[in-house]
């Protein structure tokens, strides 16, 4: 019986740590520098074209995840990869508080 105590507790740390993890980001930084990803994904985050995915209103945690992985090759692709290789963590964490605020 004090295995469920624990793991609720356990389970409520992990829960605020990804929520705080995930919502860390300057807005207005993320739009400044998302001016690099306007061309495929839209002004606005909505692609204007079907071969690319829509960014506004995606989760915080999918984004920064996948920014992470073209930039550290371990999703490939060559667009991509010229893109995301500049970026900084605070760059991914900032595009990510963008397009999660937008609608």
């Amino acid at each position: 019986m004090k295995i469920l105590p624990l793991f609720l507790i356990g389970f409520s740390l992990l829960s605020a740590t990804l929520t705080t993890t995930q919502a860390s980001g300057d807005i207005e930084a993320g739009k400044a520098k998302a001016s690099l990803c306007n061309g495929c994904h839209g002004v606005n985050g909505i692609s204007p074209n079907d071969l690319w995915p829509n960014l506004a209103g995606q989760k915080s945690g999918y984004l920064i995840k996948q920014l992470k992985a073209f930039r550290d090759n371990q999703r490939n692709d060559p667009m991509m990869a010229g893109i995301t290789k500049s970026l900084s963590d605070d760059d991914i964490n900032n595009l990510a508080a963008y397009y999660t605020s937008l609608k």
